[in-house]
C-alpha cells in the first residue's frame, strides 16, 4: 500500500483538477496511446479512459475491479506502469496511479489502482520495449451504478444458440459441428499438415476435429490442448495413440492403438504417471464434446469466477438454476465435471470433495453472464 497518496473524493474533476494529481499542469506530460490518454508528472500518473465497453480490443473498465489499457504505449508511459519503479524521492514509495473516465461532465474519478498483469514487445527496429497490454486493478471496487455509467451494459447480437444440445445423445458429430461453428469465429485457413499414421487408423470423431480447427484453430484446445494430426503417436510401447495432453503435461489421453479401427467410438483413456489408466465416462464422440465445452469456457474474453473454491450443492443449485445442463456423464477422473450452458455461456462445475464444488463460467459476451448476476454467491472475477 502507498502512504500519501493524496485523498481525492470520487465525483466528475475538471481536467486541470485531474491532472494536479499529476503534479501540476506545468510539470506534466501528456501522451496518447490507443484509446487513452496518459499525464504523467512528479507526484503520479493520471491515465484517461473513454466511456463504454470497447470489449477487449479497446481500453477500457473490463468490470469492477479491473481496467485494461491496449498499447502500443510510449516509454515513458510503460516505465511508469511496468518499467522501473518510480518515487518521490526517498525511500521505496511508488507514484500512485489514478483513473479517470471522460463523461459529458468532466473526467469521473475512479480511484487510485496498481498494475497487476502487463505484456510488452520490443520496439521493431530498436532495443526498447513498449507496453501492448495491461491490467490494473482498483483499489476500491466500483459500485453496480457507478460500473454502469461508465461502461453502459450492451445488448449482445447473435450469441451462439442451444441448437446442438438437442443432439447430444443422438448424432455427437453434429452436435460437436453445430457447438464449435457456433461459438467460434472462422479465420484464415490455417496449416493443416497431416500425420505419418494412416488417415485410416484415426477414430473419425478425430478426423472431424482436425477438419473443424483448420478454421478455427482454439478448437484443438486454449488451456488443455488436443495435439494437432501432426502431433499424433503412439505410445513407447506402441499399444496407445496419445491425442490429448493437460497444459502442465501431468496428464495424457489416449486410445488403444489398433491398425484395423473396428471401433467407430472408441473409449478415451486418462492416463498420469501411475501405472493403470482410466477410463474416461463417455467415449470419444462425448468426450470431444466435454473437452470442447471446457475449453471454450476456458479461454472465454468474459469469465464469472466464484470467490470461494469450496462451493456446497446448494450453491451450485443457485448458480445453474437459469441453465441448461449438459446431459452428458462426467468428465474427467481427477474432479467429476459437469456441464451447464445458456446461449452464448458455459459453466462447468467439478466436484472437489464431499459436497465441495468449483465452479468456472465463460462467455462470449459479457451480457450473457447476466443470468448469473443475481446469484448470492461472492466473486473473485464477473464481467458481467
Amino acid at each position: 500500500m502507498v502512504d500519501q497518496i493524496p485523498t481525492v473524493p470520487l465525483g466528475v474533476l475538471t481536467e486541470a483538477q485531474a491532472f494536479a494529481l499529476a503534479g501540476g499542469v506545468e510539470e506534466a506530460e501528456h501522451f496518447a496511446f490507443g484509446a487513452a490518454m496518459a499525464v504523467i508528472g512528479p507526484s503520479g500518473t493520471v491515465i484517461v479512459i473513454e466511456a463504454g465497453d470497447g470489449g477487449s480490443d479497446k481500453s477500457g473498465v473490463w468490470n469492477a475491479e479491473e481496467v485494461r489499457l491496449i498499447g502500443p504505449a510510449p516509454r515513458p508511459v510503460t516505465e511508469r506502469l511496468v518499467g522501473r519503479r518510480w518515487t518521490w524521492g526517498a525511500g521505496d514509495e511508488v507514484l500512485p496511479l489514478h483513473f479517470m473516465v471522460r463523461i459529458e461532465d468532466g473526467l469521473l474519478y475512479l480511484g487510485v489502482s496498481r498494475t497487476v498483469q502487463a505484456a510488452t514487445a520490443q520496439r521493431s527496429g530498436c532495443t526498447e520495449y513498449e507496453l501492448i497490454h495491461c491490467v490494473a486493478r482498483l483499489e476500491v471496487p466500483l459500485n453496480r451504478a457507478l460500473l454502469d455509467r461508465v461502461r453502459p451494459p450492451l445488448p449482445a447480437a447473435n450469441l451462439p444458440g442451444l441448437e446442438w444440445l438437442q443432439h447430444v445423445n443422438g448424432e455427437r458429430a453434429v452436435a460437436l459441428e453445430q457447438f464449435v461453428t457456433g461459438w467460434y469465429p472462422a479465420t484464415d485457413s490455417a496449416d493443416a499438415s497431416s500425420t505419418g499414421l494412416s488417415l485410416a487408423s484415426i477414430p473419425d470423431g478425430l478426423k472431424q476435429l482436425y477438419r473443424l480447427a483448420v478454421q478455427r484453430p482454439a478448437a484443438l484446445g486454449v488451456h488443455n490442448r488436443i495435439h494437432p494430426e501432426s502431433a499424433l503417436g503412439t505410445d513407447d510401447r506402441g499399444e496407445m495413440l496419445v491425442f490429448g495432453v493437460e497444459n502442465q503435461g501431468g496428464f495424457v489421453w489416449s486410445l488403444l492403438w489398433t491398425l484395423g479401427g473396428e471401433e467407430t467410438d472408441p473409449t478415451v483413456w486418462f492416463c498420469d504417471d501411475s501405472e493403470r489408466p482410466i477410463a474416461e465416462q463417455e467415449p470419444l464422440s462425448g468426450f470431444l464434446l466435454q473437452f470442447s465445452l471446457f475449453e471454450a469456457a476456458m479461454g472465454a474474453d468474459y469469465l464469472a469466477l466464484p470467490h470461494s473454491l469450496e462451493l456446497t450443492a446448494q450453491h451450485v443449485d443457485q448458480l445453474t438454476a437459469r441453465l441448461d445442463p449438459v446431459p452428458l456423464r462426467t468428465y474427467w477422473p481427477w474432479a467429476p465435471t459437469r456441464f451447464y450452458v445458456a446461449p452464448g455461456l458455459i459453466m462447468h462445475v467439478c466436484q472437489a470433495g464431499d459436497d465441495k464444488f468449483e465452479a468456472w463460467a465463460g462467455a462470449t459476451h459479457r451480457s450473457a453472464l447476466s443470468l448469473l448476476a443475481d446469484a448470492p454467491i461472492e466473486w473473485s472475477r464477473f464481467d458481467g
